[in-house]
């Protein structure tokens, strides 16, 4: 796995440096979304739509593609024809969950290119202000006594794997048995679930529980990150001492079928280039706790591989295996 993400960045070494084809595009371009409509890969990808649409002169066609976890919209750009008019909104729970979790996906990383990934968002671990859970400690303590539950986006999913790595950094030693599992449709059902108390918690990209914590329906308990997020008011996993956890974040990025042409990487750097420096797409971001960083081919592959093997070694501890 490692060789096979490494070597599929190294080709993509000189994406932003390529002459490239002065006829693409020369109509609109289909962009997938893998997700539903109001999760974070969609909120991203509808934030970024207008400023990208702009840099590539054509429009683009953005198509919610669901199913099984993301594989359905990332296999439908996987057997697209590779001439950058089919491309992919990938996500970290289609690319680096996923691989990680399901022995029968049906592809593995080095079948697409990244062009990019761009945005980075922190997971946060949330309640309900009536929960009576203050903390992440009362998180655990009442974990430790089998009474806690938690909402996911389904089986093999981020929200999934999140609370499960959350709980053992805690201290919790069978976290997939102390703790119920309480899979739902989609991260918007999670949280829904949470707010409906038919779940106790659910840790989910900042991105995603902005809205809920402004209004105060959601309260976190916890970030992932080394440094506050914006709008959280919670303690970071560097300030409670769990360097580990930060690993454990979100991202998108975009990436087309594997033997996509160097000229067409090339535009897709210099049109992501611009669109990411429009500062309402950053400030739009920024207020849901999204850190937007621009990562060149070979850094996308090393971060994608970071990711890809912290959670390949929590499943294989864990047994999380997902066989069928």
């Amino acid at each position: 796995m490692k060789a096979r993400i490494l070597g599929a960045a190294a080709l993509t070494l000189s994406v932003f440096g390529t002459a490239v084809l002065a006829d693409y595009p020369e109509r609109p371009i289909n962009m997938i979304i893998p997700y539903g409509a109001g999760g974070a890969t969609d909120i991203s990808a509808r934030s970024i739509a207008e400023p990208l649409g702009n840099a590539v002169g054509k429009p683009l066609v953005m198509a919610n593609v669901t199913g099984a976890g993301g594989a359905t919209g990332s296999v439908a750009v996987q057997n697209a024809k590779s001439d950058g008019y089919t491309m992919l909104f990938a996500r970290v729970g289609s690319h680096s969950v996923s691989p990680a979790m399901k022995a029968t996906l049906p592809y593995t990383l080095d079948d697409f290119r990244f062009v990019t990934v761009y945005e980075i968002n922190p997971v946060a671990c949330a309640v309900t202000p009536n929960s009576g859970i203050e903390s992440i400690d009362d998180l655990v303590a009442k974990a430790k006594d089998g009474g806690v539950t938690y909402s996911s986006s389904g089986v093999g999913s981020l929200l999934h794997l999140a609370a499960v790595m959350v709980l053992k950094e805690f201290g919790v030693e069978e976290p997939l048995k102390q703790a119920t599992h309480i899979p739902q449709k989609g991260g918007g059902g999670a949280a829904t679930a949470v707010l409906n108390g038919t779940a106790n918690f659910l840790c989910t990209n900042s991105s995603a529980l902005s809205s809920f914590v402004a209004n105060g329906q959601l309260k976190p308990i916890l970030v992932t990150t080394a440094e506050p997020i914006t709008g959280f008011d919670a303690p970071t996993a560097a300030e409670l001492n769990k360097p580990e956890l930060h690993k454990l974040v979100g991202w998108t990025g975009i990436a087309g079928p594997a033997d996509l042409p160097d000229d067409v990487s090339a535009k897709w750097g210099e049109w992501m280039a611009s669109a990411t420096a429009d500062q309402g797409f950053v400030d739009k971001m920024t207020a849901r706790g999204s850190v937007i960083e621009l990562m060149d081919p070979e850094k996308s592959g090393e971060f994608i591989l970071q990711q890809y093997e912290a959670f390949r070694a929590l499943v294989d501890e864990l047994g999380m295996r997902i066989e069928g």
